[in-house]
């Protein structure tokens, strides 16, 4: 993916900037005390661990806002595996950004690099089922989107992107409108037609009322198995379904064989380390 689709797509560069901000409010200091200005050189980004890279764009994209001129020669494309000492890339522009950037920069590949690593590995136990992986809201606030774009180059599907982007009534939501039926009634009132609406049930009760309200996805939330097997078996044909609740790479395998549409993990963004990588060998050019 080039840089340019992905900055258009996600729109990165304003996130990018503030943390430039946040680690450079006025000057960096060390580098300007010295480099010369205009000095040029280059610097390798180096893999210490093995894993799946995401984030390239936005490493490229730190020094491109720091220098126009730079040059940056990548090794790996998005979203592949990669191993401990791999070379990843190349950056060469003047000396003041590469100095200025690199721990931003690496930060951002690190990170997103780290969710992607763990997405693949839970994605690779659900391979050869129907079932697809999903994320969730629970990211760090103002990096949502580079979290949720990790998670796709790790090989999982992202969910709603934000509250306005879909109806998704829980626990709360059902309080607040009176039960299930009331609130999946007042939403296929307020909501466009054009929306599914999912809610979340914790009983084979409310399953029940949901799926007479006419539910298009139920969210079975924190049941036991046997529970599960029951609430999978009661909406088949009425209703998609969707696993969530403390669902980790360490418990998957559990719901594997149960035949839901979907599981939703908070662990992949906000449980994933990051990815150990560098930027070493700078030298004048």
């Amino acid at each position: 993916m080039k840089i340019s689709e992905v900055t258009q797509i996600l729109h990165f560069d304003e996130s990018i900037m503030l943390a430039l901000k946040e680690d450079i409010p006025w000057e960096d200091v060390s580098a300007n005390s010295v480099v010369p200005a205009g000095a040029r050189g280059e610097v390798e980004l180096l893999c210490k661990q093995d894993g799946v890279v995401a984030g390239l764009p936005v490493f490229q994209r730190v020094f491109e806002l720091l220098d126009p001129s730079a040059e940056i020669q990548l090794f790996e494309e998005e979203g592949s595996r990669v191993k401990k000492g791999d070379k990843l890339g190349i950056v060469r522009a003047e000396i003041r950004a590469l100095l200025s950037g690199e721990r931003t920069a690496l930060n951002f590949l690190g990170r997103m690099s780290g969710i992607a690593t763990y997405t693949r590995a839970v994605a690779d136990l659900l391979a050869g089922t129907k079932t697809r992986l999903l994320d969730t809201r629970k990211t760090t606030p103002g990096l949502r989107i580079f979290e949720k774009y990790a998670v796709r180059m790790g090989g999982g599907n992202n969910h709603r992107f934000n509250l306005s982007d879909g109806v998704l009534l829980k626990d709360n939501h059902i309080g607040a409108a009176g039960g299930v039926r009331a609130a999946i009634e007042g939403a296929k009132k307020y909501a466009p037609f054009v929306r599914k609406i999912e809610i979340e049930v914790e009983t084979l009760d409310q399953l029940d009322e949901a799926l007479d309200a006419g539910a298009d996805i139920v969210m079975l939330d924190n049941m036991p198995l046997d529970v599960l097997k029951e609430a999978v078996k009661r909406c088949k044909g009425k209703a998609e379904t969707e696993i969530s609740g403390n669902v980790t790479r360490e418990n998957i395998a559990n719901y594997t064989a149960l035949g839901v549409d979907y599981i939703s993990s908070g662990a992949l963004t906000h449980s994933a380390p990051i990815l150990d990588l560098s930027l070493k060998h700078l030298k004048p050019l």
